[in-house]
């Protein structure tokens, strides 16, 4: 019996998951949890095969939680299971570990022939993803951070939406923490993307590590 932990805070997509993988006798979920944390606290003694790994989750996000996980438990196979495609995220995953990196859109038997695949030591990308993988390679370089702005000064609601961001959090649950509104974390997160010059979440976070925000 394949033991399978999938790590999605999406409910509904939770649920379609359970369902395509119901069909196989050989597969069993052996638990689902809502964010990368609560992934990483499960595996502590448990016997899991291969974890099926969403990226954007609050508390910890994927990549970071599968990162903790091949690290602990390297025998462990990960496979991302996202609606991102973005090189950044590709990147990032294969960086912290990723043994596969598969859509969400992926029907069912081809998540099966994944996990089947990957547990015999395949690493398989769904082709959008392999294209984008290939492209990356064929450039020589990974997406990188550099050109970062001089002088970037945060405001101290910008520094602690920043935190909270780094964090995996997601605007709501940051406007929750605070105390503020939805709309003014949205436009306080606006003005950190303009002042680090950044285009997508991964950007973002590397950008504030490497200017030491975070």
């Amino acid at each position: 019996m394949i033991e399978i932990l999938i790590v999605e805070d999406n409910q509904f997509a939770q649920l379609a998951l359970l369902d395509k993988l119901s069909a196989f006798t050989d597969i069993n979920v052996k638990h689902t949890a809502a964010n990368g944390q609560l992934g990483v606290d499960f595996l502590a003694g448990q016997s899991v095969h291969l974890v099926l790994m969403d990226i954007e989750m609050p508390i910890m996000n994927g990549i970071d939680a599968t990162a903790i996980i091949k690290q602990k438990y390297p025998n462990i196979k990960v496979v991302m299971i996202t609606v991102y495609d973005d090189d950044d995220y590709i990147f990032n995953a294969i960086k912290a570990g990723a043994d596969s990196y598969i859509l969400k859109e992926t029907k069912a038997d081809k998540i099966y022939e994944t996990i089947i695949d990957t547990l015999n030591g395949g690493a398989v990308m769904s082709p959008s993803i392999a294209v984008k993988t290939l492209q990356l390679l064929k450039n020589g370089s990974a997406p990188k951070v550099e050109n970062l702005p001089a002088g970037i000064e945060l405001s101290t609601r910008e520094a602690e939406i920043l935190e909270l961001l780094a964090k995996g959090m997601t605007n709501k649950h940051i406007a929750e923490q605070l105390f503020i509104s939805p709309f003014t974390v949205k436009r306080h997160i606006e003005n950190i993307y303009q002042k680090l010059q950044a285009h997508s979440r991964t950007e973002l976070m590397n950008k504030a590590r490497k200017s030491g925000l975070i």
